[in-house]
């Protein structure tokens, strides 16, 4: 399994255009082959970040995604609502510990 981190500023007054694109888009993401997960979050302190996180079983379907017409067609609606360049990570899990009070 690996997880795709991709950081995304905004520019401002384009938060509710992007927040848009990805309702249109998160359940077709989510049922490309290969991908367990898609989550959208936002930075508490600069309210323009967004974070998406996605894990996929492995780098094969998440290059089937990223080559995608779907992904060219969802990056150039949102590329343009953009502040900074967009900045992606994909990490694979090494450990984890939880909580067992959560």
């Amino acid at each position: 399994m690996i997880t795709r981190l991709v950081k995304l500023t905004l520019q401002p007054d384009k938060i509710e255009d992007f927040m848009q694109v990805f309702a249109d888009v998160k359940e077709t993401i989510a049922g490309f082959d290969g991908c367990h997960r898609v989550e959208l979050l936002q930075d508490i302190a600069s309210p323009n970040i967004f974070f998406t996180y996605s894990i996929w079983e492995d780098e094969h379907y998440l290059n089937h995604y990223r080559f995608s017409e779907f992904f060219k067609l969802t990056w150039d609606r949102s590329k343009k609502l953009f502040a900074a360049k967009a900045e992606a990570w994909s990490v694979r899990l090494i450990e984890r510990a939880e909580s067992s009070s959560f």
